[in-house]
């Protein structure tokens, strides 16, 4: 019983699955390349060693531990006897020239100048920039789709276009038969249509070993299998919008706050520091000297230290990065009116077939009127058989052109929409 409920499912979800592989949209190639292109990881590691680095940047916070030896041999010390040698009744070591020491260092940071935190600035800073320039190189990935997809389209419609060409000719071919049985029509006649029905089926050939490698090109890069039967999703027309959203501007603009980052962590370097220590030791002498025995002893208290010597370079640091800032400024407006010449070579693309197709329309309505009477033509004897397919050719040319041209507009619109970032 179990058997005969699962088949049936099986064969369904099979049926649905065959039939969500059948629908395939340009957006749903957008998002399909973006996730299997090897690229998109760097964003997940990107993100983990920004982490790590502000890890560490937050332990400098955490008490600073050190432990520290020495043992020494002096070729001198302090004689008290000597020197106290006028006090009656004053009894004093000698200090040995033997000395040891182990001593564990504690330190806590109360003020840094902002050293800690301009340093987690800068890190946030560069970890954006640099997962935004991997959706730059993304954002590449839509004009190859663009290209890839559009092709597909556009060898479908010439098999299409081909296969009624096949069929109208083979049709003729049929007539021209019957007639040569019936005496009135040459074999040379229907030998010549059925030459035209092989070049059809040459071009069909031709027409799907294109598709086949382009289709194999798309898997690749989509990470998905597309066969020779998948179905693509004609795209609808955009409307064209004049403003610029491509991902290298907002890449520009973080290269900018990183050196915003860093003029900012130049502060940190001519403010005073302090910090909080303890000092624990053991060995001889301790720090009562006069004592030549082996003791412990501590130290603790505050610590500053301050340095001034980074003034001697500040002003030319500050310079170095308005420079660099101004020169992100000169590559941003370079690529903006590169990026407008690109828009404006599509926009004239989108003109120019959106002529084109109102004159393919024309041509094809005319070349069907001639392309009737040439058969009526051909019928009566009155043009031959090579004129006639002259007609055809001339008809499905047309027609072709037509379908061309109409996918090539879609694709002039979606590549000027790549190209502007919309």
């Amino acid at each position: 019983m179990r058997n005969y409920i699962l088949i049936p499912l099986i064969i369904l979800i099979t049926h649905f699955k065959g039939e969500a592989q059948e629908k395939l949209t340009l957006e749903d190639c957008y998002q399909l390349s973006r996730a299997n292109y090897p690229a998109v990881q760097k964003m997940d590691l990107i993100t983990k060693s920004a982490q790590f680095t502000l890890q560490n940047a937050n332990k400098r916070y955490l008490p600073q531990v050190s432990f520290s030896g020495q043992a020494s041999y002096q070729s001198q010390t302090i004689s008290f006897p000597q020197a106290l040698n006028g006090i009656p009744g004053a009894t004093l070591p000698t200090i040995s020239k033997d000395q040891y020491k182990i001593q564990g260092d504690v330190s806590q940071t109360i003020f840094d100048g902002g050293s800690i935190h301009y340093e987690k600035e800068v890190t946030k800073a560069n970890a954006e920039l640099q997962k935004q320039n991997v959706e730059v190189n993304l954002y590449t990935l839509k004009d190859r789709i663009n290209s890839i997809f559009f092709s597909i389209l556009l060898i479908d419609a010439q098999l299409k276009q081909n296969e009624l060409n096949k069929a109208n000719l083979q049709t003729q071919a049929q007539k021209t038969q019957a007639s040569y049985n019936n005496g009135v029509a040459f074999k040379s006649n229907v030998d010549e249509l059925n030459a035209e029905v092989s070049g059809t089926d040459m071009s069909s050939i031709e027409y799907a070993a294109n598709k086949t490698a382009y289709l194999k090109m798309l898997s690749l890069l989509i990470g998905k299998e597309v066969t020779s039967s998948q179905y693509l999703i004609m795209p609808s027309p955009v409307v064209a919008t004049s403003e610029i959203k491509r991902p290298e501007l907002k890449a520009y603009e973080l290269q900018k706050s990183v050196y915003d980052a860093q003029e900012k962590q130049l502060r940190s370097s001519y403010l005073p520091q302090f910090s909080a220590f303890f000092q624990g030791a053991y060995g001889r002498p301790t720090l009562n000297i006069i004592e030549n025995q082996f003791g412990s002893w501590y130290v603790t208290g505050l610590r500053m230290s301050w340095s001034l010597s980074s003034l001697y370079t500040l002003g030319n640091q500050k310079k170095i990065l308005d420079l660099n800032r101004r020169s992100v400024d000169a590559d941003q407006q370079t690529f903006l009116l590169n990026t407008k010449l690109d828009v404006t070579q599509q926009d004239e693309q989108v003109n120019k077939y959106t002529l084109l197709i109102r004159e393919d329309e024309k041509s094809v309505a005319l070349r069907e009127s001639v392309t009737r009477s040439a058969q009526a033509q051909l019928a009566n004897g009155v043009i031959t058989t090579h004129e006639y397919i002259q007609q055809v050719n001339a008809e499905n040319a047309a027609k072709e052109n037509l379908l061309m041209h109409r996918i090539q507009l879609l694709q002039a619109q979606y590549t000027r929409n790549t190209k502007s970032g919309n």
